[in-house]
C-alpha cells in the first residue's frame, strides 16, 4: 500500500505542490474532497468542489464509458463504446441521470455559497487518484471556461498512460505515484471507506473558515 488514507495521501501530495502561485484547490466529490481538504490545508489556500459524474456501462456501473460536468461537459470513450456496441439512446439517458446527481450533489454541498473566482489563479483539480480519466476530465472541460490562469490536475496515484493523456489537456499534471500494475484506486490505500454527503458538507464548512 502506498498510503494509509486519503488524509495521508493528500499531505504527501501537497509537498509536489509547494511554490504553485495563487492556487485555489478544486475537489471531485467525495472522495476527492478529503485529498483536497488535506492540500489546501497545506498550501494555505481555498478549497471548493468541481463536481463531474462517470457514466457507467450497461450491466457495470464501475466500468466508465465516459462523464459528465454539473453543467453538461461530457466526455465519451468512443472506442470502448464502439467496442461493446452502446447504443446513442443510452448514453444520453445516462447523461441525463448524472447530470441530475451532479446538480443535486452540487446544490447539496454549496449550501447555498457561490463558485470561487478562478480569474488569475492556478486551479488545483483534485481527486483521490485518476483510472480512465473520465470524471477528471469532465471537470477539467468546465474548469477552462473559468479563465484560471493555470490548470493543474494533481492525484496521489494513477496509471502512467492516463497521466500521459492528461498532460495534453492541462498546464501541468503532478502524481505521486504512477505505478506499473494498475486495476483499482482503492489497491494503494489501506483505508478507503465510502466518503459521506455529510462528511464533504463538513468539510466544505470547515474550509470556509481558512
Amino acid at each position: 500500500m502506498l498510503f494509509k488514507d486519503r488524509i495521508e495521501a493528500g499531505r504527501k501530495l501537497a509537498k509536489k505542490l509547494k511554490g504553485i502561485k495563487n492556487p485555489v484547490c478544486l475537489a471531485v466529490p467525495r472522495g476527492g474532497v478529503v485529498i483536497g481538504a488535506a492540500v489546501a490545508d497545506k498550501l494555505k489556500c481555498p478549497l471548493d468542489i468541481i463536481v463531474a459524474r462517470k457514466l457507467g456501462a450497461p450491466n457495470n456501473s464501475e466500468l466508465a464509458i465516459g462523464a459528465v460536468s454539473a453543467e453538461g461537459d461530457l466526455v465519451i470513450d468512443e472506442s470502448l463504446v464502439k467496442k461493446l456496441g452502446i447504443r446513442h439512446e443510452y448514453i444520453l439517458s445516462k447523461q441525463e441521470d448524472q447530470m441530475k446527481e451532479a446538480e443535486r450533489r452540487e446544490k447539496i454541498y454549496r449550501s447555498g455559497r457561490n463558485k470561487l473566482s478562478l480569474k488569475g489563479k492556478s486551479a488545483i483539480l483534485l481527486d483521490d487518484g485518476l483510472a480512465t480519466g473520465a470524471t477528471m476530465e469532465a471537470a477539467v472541460r468546465s474548469v477552462k471556461r473559468r479563465k484560471a490562469a493555470k490548470i493543474i490536475v494533481a492525484v496521489p496515484v494513477a496509471p502512467w498512460e492516463t497521466v500521459e493523456r492528461f498532460k495534453e489537456l492541462v498546464d501541468e499534471v503532478v502524481v505521486f505515484s504512477k505505478p506499473e500494475s494498475f486495476w483499482a484506486i482503492g489497491q494503494f490505500y489501506s483505508e478507503f471507506p465510502q466518503v459521506s454527503d455529510e462528511e464533504v458538507i463538513k468539510i466544505l464548512k470547515q474550509s470556509e473558515f481558512r
